[in-house]
């Protein structure tokens, strides 16, 4: 089993852009960074979208979702808020009625809730840690590989903790110029990579 995260960066750096909000949770300019993955099929097709490109990309995106038995996220990937679920105006998350996972996901949050089903998938809420949310993510995950799906200091805690063996950067020919830096971490052994006009993905091994 590995426990591995993945996530698109600028050129310069930045997981999101500037001041994000609600109605820009990624920042000014953040969303092109998944530009790439938008236009696939293999992204579309689980968000509810028909059509969408073939290719080497939308394979490994396929390759993801197969691989992965359970997800991890912090509440911000989740939702828009940080306090009581109550005041949160997203507190069903981003995705609607049918998320994108169909996978048990792990939310790391300060908040207590009880588990939140959506279609095929079972939101756990988990407020004592990334460690204890990756624990639980990996019994749930049944074999499988276990993501951390974000956000950023999420994958950071996770990286101080000694508990990610891999980490995808897909790199967005784009330059935010401010934001949330991804943070830096040991590139042991780079075992993936496609290039595309999109966007550079690469793989890389942290520990054996």
């Amino acid at each position: 089993m590995t426990t591995y995260a993945q996530i698109s960066i600028s050129t310069d750096g930045f997981m999101t852009g500037p001041e994000p909000s609600v109605e820009e949770p990624l920042g000014a300019g953040g969303m092109q960074l998944h530009d790439w993955a938008f236009r696939l099929r293999a992204w579309r097709e689980p968000h509810g979208l028909e059509g969408g490109e073939e290719g080497p990309e939308s394979v490994w995106v396929d390759e993801i979702a197969e691989r992965t038995g359970a997800y991890v996220m912090g509440r911000r990937m989740f939702s828009s808020g940080s306090g009581p679920w109550a005041d949160d105006p997203m507190a069903n998350g981003w995705w609607g009625e049918e998320p994108p996972f169909h996978r048990p996901v792990f939310v790391v949050t300060h908040h207590e809730r009880q588990p939140l089903v959506l279609g095929e998938t079972t939101f756990h809420f988990v407020t004592d840690g990334v460690a204890a949310a990756l624990g639980r993510a990996r019994e749930a995950a049944d074999g499988r590989d276990v993501q951390i799906a974000g956000g950023g200091d999420v994958i950071r805690q996770a990286l101080e903790l000694g508990e990610l063996d891999e980490v995808t950067l897909h790199t967005a020919p784009v330059a935010l110029g401010g934001g949330t830096a991804f943070p830096t971490f040991a590139r042991t052994e780079e075992i993936g990579r496609i290039e595309t006009p999109h966007a550079l993905h690469v793989r890389y091994r942290l520990r054996s």
